[in-house]
């Protein structure tokens, strides 16, 4: 069983700069493919980004292209969200997921694709 936990939300102003964190432990983190996921208040969860377990492949959802940068340390069983020029409705709880199925090169873009979760850390946005 893979446990996840976030770090790194807070509160930022608009055009600023968080990082998150998300540490697994439990499993072959090597092997697991992750992604970024987040709910904002009133709305469904949505994929921001994913990382293949290979490191070779990741993906974005385009209201972030440009502006985050999904990456993984292995060696620390850390995967992490580089949030740049955060916009007020980037406002969400982001969750950190992973699955330990996939092609080594596959980025997953969809809830139903991970097999685990973390709880969640809250992000807020300020303009």
């Amino acid at each position: 069983q893979v446990q996840l936990i976030e770090s790194g939300g807070g509160s930022a102003a608009a055009g600023g700069s968080l990082r998150l964190s998300c540490v697994g432990s439990g499993g072959t983190f090597r092997r697991l493919a992750m992604g970024w996921f987040r709910r904002a208040p009133g709305k469904e969860r949505e994929w921001v980004a994913a990382i293949s377990w290979s490191g070779r492949s990741t993906d974005y959802a385009d209201s972030v292209k440009g502006r985050f940068t999904i990456s993984r340390d292995d060696a620390k069983n850390t995967m992490y969200l580089q949030m740049n020029s955060l916009k007020p409705e980037d406002t969400a709880v982001y969750y950190c997921a992973a699955d330990s199925r996939a092609h080594p090169v596959s980025v997953l873009v969809t809830v139903t694709d991970y097999e685990y979760w973390g709880q969640g850390t809250q992000v807020t946005v300020s303009s």
